[in-house]
This record gives structure tokens, sequence and C-alpha cells, in this order.
């Protein structure tokens, strides 16, 4: 054979390999419904194509790049089998939503707006300079009488004044238009310079016994979502029920805009471990050979607030800032700020965002500024992949990931209709009707739904720690409700009152509120100091302790108050603790609590009094304040 004939024959069956090579179609999907979750979202969407007979390879395009591709599931109807399902990284596409293109979209409009105003600005010079030609009242030979040269001077004086005034409101103007330009200018420099995000695309390769149209559902979860509760506590009067107000923080940067979709909120966590913890073994052994952990953490109580960077410095908005273990969290603003109520116990905070590695800080103070790095796992296994021959191999490369940096404007509220269900393991809040949420970060709050329930309400205070009466509302049969542990807003009488912690999970038959303190229940504490004396009796020492707690209820109306407070308890058989005066209070023999219930009337007042006595050894010496 010649060897041109041989080369013909291997170009020819070339040729014919590459024909016998699935067809490629794309297949588009739009997002129909997302389940959202506190840390993630569940993303479901359809699409229809017309399919020949044969094997296909479908594509679907442009969606997010923070999708977790082990989580993608593919379903369809139609006389045909998916042979295999992939996720691939594009790097070649242009980003599914560009930050970049509305900057440059403004900064065309601030240039625009900047010439103009040089355009106003050449005008008023040359009105300036017509004024100027023509000052010369009536030339050279003619007099003008006193009326008329008054009446000519105010004119120009008035119209000077006025073209002064345009100048100078003009250049004001255009130095903060070429102020927004600069900044536009930067941001977008910003933007460019950023590292390129990877578009994710599905690659379905089906087979098809005979030509027709096939519809798919498609299903995955992604990163860059997430919703917190939030409550709005309203308490009229302690006469009146109490108002919860459910609301929904939501935010979502996953890139794909989600438009007239139906949402779910759920309080499922897909990223978590499902797996049933396992009990190791518990070896005793001695004290000297046992390895105790360090000491405990500092308590923070309240409120811990600061700021979030990156590793150049930038504040970064749209932050994950979450306390761990709970579903209470926050995000940070446009200037990376956040602040965050903490429920008793919380001693971590998981800060989170896509492309960072996460930072899970033990909470040591009231101010935590945080500054986040590059996932250096992600960066190490960049591959930029285009449409070569690989990807007809069912290579997935690793994908870095980099967020645009969101702007946010004000908090949006709005009422939606849901409906809540709760199933097995999770409880799922529905919004009634489809919903628009835009890729940009913006914490959106919504009304998910409004309680009025019967409520008893009570004060109690510790004066020993703080001279303040707490009123707590106490709701009963609140299980059936399905809240979520979340911030909650305080509301008492109109006036806002503070933050504080909702906390339903707790096993108890009745849910407290604290709404706050109270003014209008003036408290005082002092010491006896006639009754508190110190004497010695042969060996011992006895001393004494009184305590005087004076009560006024200035309210308008009655109110139920329980006070607690307190007597030594011995833990030495040396030491013998007794009490001499209680004024009907109950005691706790095992903690020494005591505990006054009162009604007081309104204007009423009380006083308590409580005395008690301290016998030890003239050797040893006790602390009793």
């Amino acid at each position: 054979m010649k060897p041109k004939t041989f080369s013909f024959l291997i170009l020819l069956a070339i040729g014919y390999h590459f024909d016998a090579q699935a067809t490629e179609k794309e297949l588009k999907t739009n997002i129909q419904q997302v389940t959202i979750f506190s840390n993630g979202a569940q993303i479901f969407e359809n699409g229809s194509v017309q399919v020949d007979a044969g094997e296909t390879t479908l594509i679907i395009k442009g969606k997010s790049p923070y999708m977790d591709e082990k989580s993608l599931q593919v379903k369809s109807t139609g006389a045909l089998t998916i042979l295999s399902v992939n996720h691939r990284s594009n790097y070649l596409e242009k980003k599914l939503v560009s930050q970049n293109d509305s900057l440059v979209t403004l900064l065309e409009k601030e240039n625009l707006n900047l010439d103009k105003l040089v355009a106003e600005q050449d005008v008023l010079k040359e009105k300036m300079a017509l004024l100027q030609n023509n000052k010369n009242l009536g030339g050279a030979n003619i007099g003008l009488s006193m009326t008329a040269l008054k009446q000519a001077l105010d004119f120009f004086e008035k119209e000077i004044s006025a073209i002064k005034s345009e100048e100078i409101n003009n250049r004001r103007k255009q130095q903060e238009t070429r102020l927004k330009i600069q900044r536009l200018e930067k941001q977008i420099n910003d933007f460019q310079s950023e590292p390129i995000t990877p578009v994710s695309e599905v690659w379905i390769k089906v087979s098809a016994q005979r030509a027709g149209t096939a519809n798919f559902a498609v299903s995955y979860l992604v990163s860059g979502a997430g919703w917190f509760p939030k409550y709005d506590i309203r308490a009229i009067n302690i006469q009146k029920p109490i108002q919860i107000q459910y609301k929904a923080e939501i935010w979502q940067n996953t890139g794909n805009d989600w438009k007239n979709v139906k949402i779910k909120l759920s309080n499922a966590q897909p990223n978590k471990n499902s797996s049933l913890p396992e009990l190791q073994k518990w070896n005793l052994t001695y004290a000297r050979n046992t390895i105790v952990s360090s000491g405990a953490l500092n308590k923070v109580d309240g409120v811990v607030s600061g700021i979030v960077t990156d590793s150049n410095g930038e504040p970064l908005p749209g932050v994950t800032v979450l306390v761990k273990g709970t579903t209470i969290g926050t995000s940070t603003d446009i200037n990376g700020r956040y602040s965050i109520t903490l429920p008793n116990g919380a001693n971590r905070l998981v800060y989170s965002f896509v492309g960072l590695m996460p930072v899970d800080m033990a909470v040591e103070s009231n101010q935590m500024n945080i500054r986040m790095e590059d996932d250096v796992r992600n960066l190490s296994e960049v591959v930029v992949m285009g449409y070569s021959s690989d990807r007809l191999q069912g290579r997935a490369p690793g994908v870095s990931i980099s967020t645009p940096k969101t702007r946010k404007t004000e908090d949006a509220y709005e009422p939606l209709e849901t409906v809540i269900r709760e199933n097995q393991t999770t409880v799922e809040i529905e919004v009634e009707k489809p919903y628009t949420l835009l890729t940009n970060g913006e914490k959106l709050l919504v009304d998910l739904k409004t309680m009025e329930l019967p409520a008893s309400y009570e004060y109690f205070a510790v004066p020993k720690l703080d001279p303040s009466a707490f009123l707590i509302a106490q709701v009963t049969d609140w299980e059936q409700l399905n809240l979520l542990p979340g911030e909650a807003n305080l509301y008492f009488e109109e006036t806002f009152i503070g933050k504080t912690i909702l906390d339903p999970v707790a096993f108890q038959d009745t849910l407290s509120i604290s709404l706050g303190r109270d003014q209008g229940i003036n408290i005082k504490r002092e010491k006896v100091a006639q009754f508190s004396t110190k004497r010695n009796v042969g060996s011992n020492v006895n001393e004494s302790r009184a305590y005087q707690i004076q009560v006024r209820n200035s309210k308008s109306l009655p109110v139920k108050l329980t006070i607690t407070d307190q007597i030594p308890v011995s833990v030495v058989s040396d030491i013998t603790v007794s009490a001499t005066e209680l004024s009907g209070a109950s005691k706790d023999d095992e903690k020494g609590f005591l505990t006054w219930k009162m009604e007081l009337p309104a204007q009423g007042q009380k006083t308590l009094e409580f005395r008690y006595d301290v016998r030890y050894p003239r050797r040893e010496k006790v602390i009793l304040d």
C-alpha cells in the first residue's frame, strides 16, 4: 500500500472516531425552588431539551461556583438512560453576576455628570463675560440719572451674585463627582485584580432509544447563602398577651439570582456529621496520671462585636458569624462590622466566607476583630480549564473560590405569607408565594409569622447582685410554635429596652422570656449594722449578720415579685450556720437560697429582713462580707 493511501485511511479513521463521539447540547434549566439552611442552600432546577437517538452530552452552563459536586443529583423522564453526571469548572466563561459591570455603568454615569457640570461652568463663564462687556452704562458721553444708575447697579449686582453662587455650587458638585469617580475607579481596579472565579457546569451523558423531548430535574447544595431566625418580642403591659414576631434574616451570594422561586427555610444542617457519636471506654486512674485541659475560658456575657477583614486588612462584608452549635448568627455589614448577642454558656464563634479559611474562635472578649486568610488548600489546586478533550474524560479539577466583595444597602423588610411544616427530624418554613432574592449579599429581613400568646408576668430580683427588678414573661404550650433559638429585640410599653436570646430548645415546660429591667420598681439592700456583730464564745467565734431589703412599687398597677437572696452553707463540720430571722422566706437548705414571693399593690412598699449566725473555731477565719 502506498504511503499516501495509508495516511488517508488513518485520517478517515480518526474522522470516523470523532463522528462517533456523543454530540453536545446545552440544557437550559431554571431555578424553581430553594431550601435555605442556616449555612448553605439546596437548589432545585428544571429544564427540558430535545434529545436525538443515541448518546448525547448535555451541558448545563453558568451555575454557581460554590456548588457542592458531591450533592449533585439529576433525574429525568423520557425514553433515555443517564450514563454519567459530572461537575466541571470553567474559567473561560464570564462571571455569572459581575459586580464590575455594574460599577462600570455607574462610572460612565458619573463621568457624564462631570461633563455636564463642566459644560455648565463654561456657560456661567460666558454669562459673566457678557455682563463684563456690557457694564459701560450708557456709553462714555451719555450720563445717567441717579435712578437709572441705581437700577443698573442693582441689576448687575443681582446677576453677578447669582452667577457667582451657581459657580460655587457647580465647583462643589464637580468635586463630589470627581471623588465618586476616584472611588469607583479604585473599586473597579480591586475587582479586576481579584483571582478568577470559575463558573460551574454540569455535564450529563445520556443514551436515548429514540429522539424526543426529555425533562430533567437537577438539585445540588451551594455555599454562600443562609438564614438566621430573629424575633421582635412586644409586651404592651403586664395585663395583655405577649406578641412574638418571628422573622428571618436571609442572604445569598451564590452567583445566581433567584427569581420568582419557591423558598423554604429549614433548620436542617446538611453539612454537619449525621452519624451517631460512639462512646469510648473511660479509663479511670490516679489524678497524678490524669492530663487536665487548660482552665476555663473567660465568660463573656451580652453582646460581642467587631470587624472582620481579609488578609490585606480590607473590611469583608457578608461574612457569616455563627454561635457554634446553634442557629444564632448574623453577617457583617458593608464595613465588615458585626454584632451578635450571646446565649448563656456560649464560648465559641465561627466565622465563614466562601473562598476563605473558616475561623473558629474562643469568645474571650466583648470586642473581637477577626482576620481571615485565603483558603490555600483550594488555591494550590487551581487548574485552568477550557474546552479541551480532557473534559470528555471525566476529569474534574480543583476549584479556587474567591467571592467578589459585595456592597450592601439598608436592610429590607417585607412581610411574607408562610406555612410551617414539622417533618420527622426538621422544621421547614415554606413561603407561600414565589420570591426573588438577588445574589448581592444584602441582608433581607422578612416577617414570617406573628403570634399573640397568653403569658403570665412576674418580676424577679436578686438584690445582692443587682438592685433591679427583671420582668419575666412565662409562656406555656410553646412547643407547638416550632421556634428556633435566635436573637430577640425586646419592646415593653412601646419602648425598645434591649436584646436577649430566645432559646426554645431548653428542656422546660414554660418558656421564660426576660423583658429586661423595670425602673418602676425600686429595690434597696443594705447591711443592718446594729445586728452585725462578732464576739468570742469560748474557743469559738460567733458572728452575726443582718440585712434589710426595701421594695417599692411606684407603678400604677399591682405586680407579682419574687426576691432571691442567700445565707452561706457550711461544708466543714467545725462551722455552723443558723438562720435567726427570715421574714417568711422559704429556704433551700442544700443551697442556702432564700425566696420571697409577694404581690405589691400599686404605690405599695414592703420591708424584708433576714439574719443568721455563724460559729467557727477562733484559730480559723471565714469571709462573710
